[in-house]
Protein backbone atom coordinates (compact mmCIF):
# COMPACT_ATOMS: atom_id res chain seq x y z
CA UNK A 1 0.00 0.00 0.00
CA UNK A 2 1.29 3.56 -0.85
CA UNK A 3 2.01 6.28 1.96
CA UNK A 4 -1.10 8.37 0.20
CA UNK A 5 -3.54 5.10 0.59
CA UNK A 6 -1.88 4.66 4.50
CA UNK A 7 -2.87 8.26 4.72
CA UNK A 8 -6.37 8.00 3.37
CA UNK A 9 -6.98 4.69 5.02
CA UNK A 10 -6.54 6.14 8.45
CA UNK A 11 -8.74 9.63 7.54
CA UNK A 12 -11.41 6.68 6.64
CA UNK A 13 -10.74 5.02 9.85
CA UNK A 14 -11.16 7.98 11.97
CA UNK A 15 -14.36 8.88 10.30
CA UNK A 16 -15.64 5.70 11.44
CA UNK A 17 -14.76 5.67 14.68
CA UNK A 18 -16.12 9.02 14.82
CA UNK A 19 -19.33 9.04 13.47
CA UNK A 20 -19.73 4.99 13.42
CA UNK A 21 -18.69 4.26 16.63
CA UNK A 22 -16.67 1.39 15.13
CA UNK A 23 -15.14 -0.76 17.29
CA UNK A 24 -10.93 -1.69 17.30
CA UNK A 25 -11.31 -5.21 15.61
CA UNK A 26 -14.00 -3.47 12.74
CA UNK A 27 -11.30 -1.14 12.11
CA UNK A 28 -8.41 -3.81 11.72
CA UNK A 29 -10.69 -5.84 10.01
CA UNK A 30 -10.98 -2.79 7.11
CA UNK A 31 -7.18 -2.26 7.49
CA UNK A 32 -6.56 -5.54 6.56
CA UNK A 33 -9.61 -5.91 3.44
CA UNK A 34 -8.56 -2.67 1.75
CA UNK A 35 -5.03 -3.85 2.12
CA UNK A 36 -5.63 -7.03 0.75
CA UNK A 37 -7.29 -5.30 -1.95
CA UNK A 38 -4.56 -2.80 -2.85
CA UNK A 39 -2.06 -5.69 -3.40
CA UNK A 40 -4.76 -6.58 -6.69
CA UNK A 41 -5.16 -3.15 -7.84
CA UNK A 42 -2.21 -0.87 -6.60
CA UNK A 43 -3.05 2.68 -5.62
CA UNK A 44 -6.30 2.42 -3.84
CA UNK A 45 -6.72 6.08 -4.53
CA UNK A 46 -6.26 5.94 -8.45
CA UNK A 47 -7.90 2.44 -9.15
CA UNK A 48 -10.55 3.06 -11.71
CA UNK A 49 -13.59 0.99 -12.62
CA UNK A 50 -11.46 -1.11 -15.10
CA UNK A 51 -8.93 -1.80 -11.97
CA UNK A 52 -11.75 -2.73 -9.32
CA UNK A 53 -13.68 -4.85 -12.36
CA UNK A 54 -10.86 -7.37 -11.97
CA UNK A 55 -10.80 -7.94 -8.56
CA UNK A 56 -13.78 -10.84 -9.34
CA UNK A 57 -11.22 -12.72 -11.48
CA UNK A 58 -8.30 -12.60 -9.00
CA UNK A 59 -10.79 -13.70 -5.73
CA UNK A 60 -11.99 -16.75 -7.59
CA UNK A 61 -10.14 -18.49 -5.04
CA UNK A 62 -11.83 -17.22 -2.04
CA UNK A 63 -15.05 -17.88 -0.10
CA UNK A 64 -17.82 -15.83 -1.30
CA UNK A 65 -18.31 -14.21 2.36
CA UNK A 66 -14.83 -13.04 2.03
CA UNK A 67 -15.69 -11.49 -1.05
CA UNK A 68 -18.21 -9.52 -0.50
CA UNK A 69 -16.71 -8.35 2.93
CA UNK A 70 -13.97 -7.30 0.93
CA UNK A 71 -16.42 -5.57 -1.77
CA UNK A 72 -18.13 -4.01 0.96
CA UNK A 73 -15.12 -2.37 2.46
CA UNK A 74 -14.11 -1.01 -0.45
CA UNK A 75 -17.64 0.17 -1.67
CA UNK A 76 -17.39 2.38 1.89
CA UNK A 77 -13.90 3.38 1.04
CA UNK A 78 -14.95 4.91 -2.28
CA UNK A 79 -17.41 6.34 -0.45
CA UNK A 80 -16.00 7.89 1.86
CA UNK A 81 -13.40 9.50 -1.00
CA UNK A 82 -16.27 11.07 -2.72
CA UNK A 83 -18.09 12.45 0.41
CA UNK A 84 -14.92 13.80 1.16
CA UNK A 85 -14.29 15.50 -2.29
CA UNK A 86 -11.28 13.36 -2.59
CA UNK A 87 -12.00 11.93 -5.67
CA UNK A 88 -14.74 13.45 -8.30
CA UNK A 89 -16.44 9.72 -8.92
CA UNK A 90 -17.50 6.67 -7.22
CA UNK A 91 -15.71 3.64 -9.35
CA UNK A 92 -17.42 0.78 -6.57
CA UNK A 93 -20.17 -0.10 -8.98
CA UNK A 94 -17.21 -2.27 -10.87
CA UNK A 95 -16.46 -3.90 -7.77
CA UNK A 96 -17.72 -7.90 -7.58
CA UNK A 97 -21.28 -8.82 -6.27
CA UNK A 98 -21.08 -12.40 -5.07
CA UNK A 99 -24.58 -13.90 -4.89
CA UNK A 100 -24.64 -14.71 -0.74
CA UNK A 101 -27.09 -17.28 0.98
CA UNK A 102 -26.99 -16.58 4.94
CA UNK A 103 -26.09 -19.60 6.66
CA UNK A 104 -28.07 -20.65 9.82
CA UNK A 105 -26.88 -20.47 12.89
CA UNK A 106 -25.65 -23.80 15.11
CA UNK A 107 -27.72 -24.20 17.58
CA UNK A 108 -28.35 -26.50 20.96
CA UNK A 109 -30.96 -28.59 21.91
CA UNK A 110 -32.55 -27.10 25.33
CA UNK A 111 -31.82 -30.93 26.66
CA UNK A 112 -28.02 -30.24 25.61
CA UNK A 113 -28.03 -26.91 27.36
CA UNK A 114 -29.78 -28.69 30.39
CA UNK A 115 -26.86 -31.20 30.11
CA UNK A 116 -23.95 -28.49 30.50
CA UNK A 117 -25.98 -26.67 33.35
CA UNK A 118 -26.45 -29.82 35.28
CA UNK A 119 -22.48 -30.61 34.84
CA UNK A 120 -21.26 -26.69 35.85
CA UNK A 121 -23.65 -26.73 38.51
CA UNK A 122 -22.64 -30.36 40.24
CA UNK A 123 -19.16 -28.87 39.91
CA UNK A 124 -19.68 -25.30 41.71
CA UNK A 125 -21.56 -27.10 44.45
CA UNK A 126 -17.90 -27.96 45.23
CA UNK A 127 -17.48 -24.75 45.84
CA UNK A 128 -14.59 -24.87 43.62
CA UNK A 129 -13.42 -20.98 42.43
CA UNK A 130 -12.99 -21.75 39.07
CA UNK A 131 -16.20 -24.09 39.02
CA UNK A 132 -18.33 -21.27 39.90
CA UNK A 133 -16.54 -18.89 37.78
CA UNK A 134 -17.74 -21.19 34.78
CA UNK A 135 -20.77 -21.40 36.00
CA UNK A 136 -21.66 -17.77 35.89
CA UNK A 137 -19.87 -17.24 32.61
CA UNK A 138 -22.48 -19.89 31.33
CA UNK A 139 -25.34 -18.61 33.00
CA UNK A 140 -24.72 -15.26 31.25
CA UNK A 141 -23.93 -16.40 27.72
CA UNK A 142 -27.18 -18.46 27.53
CA UNK A 143 -29.45 -16.32 30.22
CA UNK A 144 -28.48 -12.92 28.94
CA UNK A 145 -27.32 -13.46 25.24
CA UNK A 146 -24.19 -11.61 25.51
CA UNK A 147 -21.69 -11.62 23.11
CA UNK A 148 -18.18 -13.00 24.10
CA UNK A 149 -16.42 -9.64 23.60
CA UNK A 150 -19.14 -8.12 26.28
CA UNK A 151 -18.87 -10.89 28.81
CA UNK A 152 -15.26 -11.03 28.93
CA UNK A 153 -15.17 -7.21 29.30
CA UNK A 154 -18.33 -7.06 31.87
CA UNK A 155 -17.03 -4.83 34.69
CA UNK A 156 -16.62 -5.89 38.18
CA UNK A 157 -19.84 -4.12 39.44
CA UNK A 158 -22.13 -4.57 36.33
CA UNK A 159 -24.48 -6.70 37.63
CA UNK A 160 -26.01 -5.59 40.62
CA UNK A 161 -27.93 -7.49 43.52
CA UNK A 162 -31.73 -7.03 43.06
CA UNK A 163 -31.46 -5.56 39.77
CA UNK A 164 -32.62 -7.73 37.01
CA UNK A 165 -31.53 -6.23 34.20
CA UNK A 166 -28.21 -4.08 33.26
CA UNK A 167 -27.10 -2.00 30.77
CA UNK A 168 -24.78 -2.76 28.71
CA UNK A 169 -22.39 -1.31 25.76
CA UNK A 170 -22.17 -3.56 22.78
CA UNK A 171 -21.37 -3.60 19.30
CA UNK A 172 -20.31 -0.30 17.70
CA UNK A 173 -20.84 1.35 21.39
CA UNK A 174 -24.51 1.08 21.17
CA UNK A 175 -26.19 1.20 24.39
CA UNK A 176 -28.96 -1.93 25.47
CA UNK A 177 -30.96 -3.21 28.31
CA UNK A 178 -29.66 -6.90 29.18
CA UNK A 179 -32.25 -8.81 31.07
CA UNK A 180 -30.14 -11.18 34.25
CA UNK A 181 -31.80 -13.86 34.71
CA UNK A 182 -32.74 -14.79 39.08
CA UNK A 183 -29.71 -17.59 38.58
CA UNK A 184 -27.24 -15.53 36.40
CA UNK A 185 -27.85 -13.11 39.59
CA UNK A 186 -26.62 -15.82 42.00
CA UNK A 187 -24.37 -17.16 40.17
CA UNK A 188 -22.46 -13.63 39.60
CA UNK A 189 -22.75 -13.24 43.56
CA UNK A 190 -21.19 -16.78 44.28
CA UNK A 191 -18.09 -15.55 42.27
CA UNK A 192 -17.83 -12.27 43.43
CA UNK A 193 -15.85 -12.99 46.45
CA UNK A 194 -13.18 -14.67 44.65
CA UNK A 195 -12.92 -11.59 42.18
CA UNK A 196 -9.57 -9.65 43.23
CA UNK A 197 -10.39 -6.30 45.13
CA UNK A 198 -8.77 -4.71 42.81
CA UNK A 199 -9.92 -5.58 39.96
CA UNK A 200 -11.99 -3.34 37.32
CA UNK A 201 -13.75 -6.51 36.07
CA UNK A 202 -16.38 -9.31 36.81
CA UNK A 203 -13.69 -11.56 34.91
CA UNK A 204 -10.29 -10.80 35.41
CA UNK A 205 -7.23 -12.90 34.03
CA UNK A 206 -3.78 -11.36 34.25
CA UNK A 207 -3.44 -8.04 34.34
CA UNK A 208 -6.96 -7.67 32.15
CA UNK A 209 -9.85 -9.67 31.69
CA UNK A 210 -10.65 -13.21 30.27
CA UNK A 211 -9.38 -13.12 26.75
CA UNK A 212 -12.59 -14.34 23.93
CA UNK A 213 -10.05 -17.72 23.09
CA UNK A 214 -10.06 -18.61 26.27
CA UNK A 215 -13.59 -18.02 26.96
CA UNK A 216 -13.96 -19.96 23.83
CA UNK A 217 -11.66 -23.12 25.47
CA UNK A 218 -13.52 -22.80 28.71
CA UNK A 219 -17.17 -23.30 26.61
CA UNK A 220 -15.85 -25.98 24.53
CA UNK A 221 -14.52 -28.02 27.89
CA UNK A 222 -17.60 -28.04 29.59
CA UNK A 223 -19.46 -29.16 26.24
CA UNK A 224 -17.14 -31.80 26.13
CA UNK A 225 -17.51 -33.01 29.56
CA UNK A 226 -21.30 -33.06 29.07
CA UNK A 227 -21.05 -35.06 26.23
CA UNK A 228 -21.57 -33.00 23.42
CA UNK A 229 -19.10 -32.69 20.73
CA UNK A 230 -17.07 -29.34 21.63
CA UNK A 231 -17.00 -28.41 17.65
CA UNK A 232 -20.19 -28.14 17.43
CA UNK A 233 -20.03 -25.18 20.92
CA UNK A 234 -18.84 -21.99 21.09
CA UNK A 235 -20.12 -18.53 22.97
CA UNK A 236 -21.90 -18.00 19.94
CA UNK A 237 -23.87 -21.02 19.72
CA UNK A 238 -25.08 -20.58 23.34
CA UNK A 239 -25.69 -16.87 22.08
CA UNK A 240 -27.68 -18.47 19.42
CA UNK A 241 -29.58 -21.08 21.94
CA UNK A 242 -30.55 -18.23 23.95
CA UNK A 243 -32.19 -16.06 20.48
CA UNK A 244 -33.67 -19.44 19.16
CA UNK A 245 -35.55 -20.81 22.83
CA UNK A 246 -36.66 -17.54 23.27
CA UNK A 247 -38.32 -17.35 19.74
CA UNK A 248 -39.77 -20.70 20.12
CA UNK A 249 -41.34 -19.67 23.35
CA UNK A 250 -42.87 -16.97 21.64
CA UNK A 251 -41.11 -13.92 22.01
CA UNK A 252 -41.69 -11.13 20.00
CA UNK A 253 -39.14 -10.49 17.03
CA UNK A 254 -38.75 -7.28 17.74
CA UNK A 255 -38.46 -7.89 21.73
CA UNK A 256 -35.41 -10.25 20.11
CA UNK A 257 -33.50 -7.87 18.36
CA UNK A 258 -33.75 -5.19 21.13
CA UNK A 259 -32.08 -7.92 23.50
CA UNK A 260 -29.67 -9.42 21.01
CA UNK A 261 -28.33 -5.85 19.95
CA UNK A 262 -28.80 -6.32 16.63
CA UNK A 263 -29.01 -2.76 14.56
CA UNK A 264 -30.99 -4.47 11.53
CA UNK A 265 -34.44 -6.89 12.07
CA UNK A 266 -33.11 -8.92 9.36
CA UNK A 267 -30.20 -10.32 11.35
CA UNK A 268 -32.44 -11.24 13.91
CA UNK A 269 -35.09 -12.85 11.71
CA UNK A 270 -32.79 -15.81 11.04
CA UNK A 271 -33.28 -17.00 13.56
CA UNK A 272 -37.34 -17.56 12.67
CA UNK A 273 -36.08 -20.77 10.77
CA UNK A 274 -35.81 -22.62 14.24
CA UNK A 275 -39.02 -23.46 14.96
CA UNK A 276 -41.15 -23.05 11.49
CA UNK A 277 -43.76 -25.09 13.24
CA UNK A 278 -44.12 -22.89 16.45
CA UNK A 279 -44.52 -20.21 14.47
CA UNK A 280 -47.31 -21.67 11.87
CA UNK A 281 -49.13 -22.86 15.67
CA UNK A 282 -48.67 -19.09 16.73
CA UNK A 283 -50.34 -17.82 13.77
CA UNK A 284 -53.55 -20.58 13.53
CA UNK A 285 -54.08 -19.74 17.31
CA UNK A 286 -53.60 -15.79 17.90
CA UNK A 287 -54.77 -14.34 14.51
CA UNK A 288 -57.96 -13.14 14.71
CA UNK A 289 -59.30 -14.99 11.32
CA UNK A 290 -58.12 -18.44 12.39
CA UNK A 291 -60.58 -19.32 15.20
CA UNK A 292 -63.63 -16.93 13.90
CA UNK A 293 -66.64 -18.85 12.85
CA UNK A 294 -67.61 -17.81 9.13
CA UNK A 295 -70.12 -18.80 6.66
CA UNK A 296 -69.18 -19.27 3.30
CA UNK A 297 -71.70 -17.28 1.10
CA UNK A 298 -72.29 -18.49 -2.32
Amino acid sequence: MTERDRALVDRFCDMLAAEAGASRNTLLAYRRDLAAASETVGSLEAAGKAELSGLGAAWTDLAASTVARRSAALRRFYGFLFDEGLRSDDPSSALPKPSLQRPLPRILDAHEVEAMFALIEERAASDEPLAIRNLALLELLYGSGLRATELVSLPRRAIRPGQPFMMLSGKGGKERLVPVSVCAAEAVQRWLPHVPAGSNWLFPSGKSHLSRVRLFQLVRAMAGLAGIAPDRVSPHVLRHAFATHLLAGGADLRVLQSLLGHADIATTQIYTHVDAARLVELVNSRHPLATAKRTAER
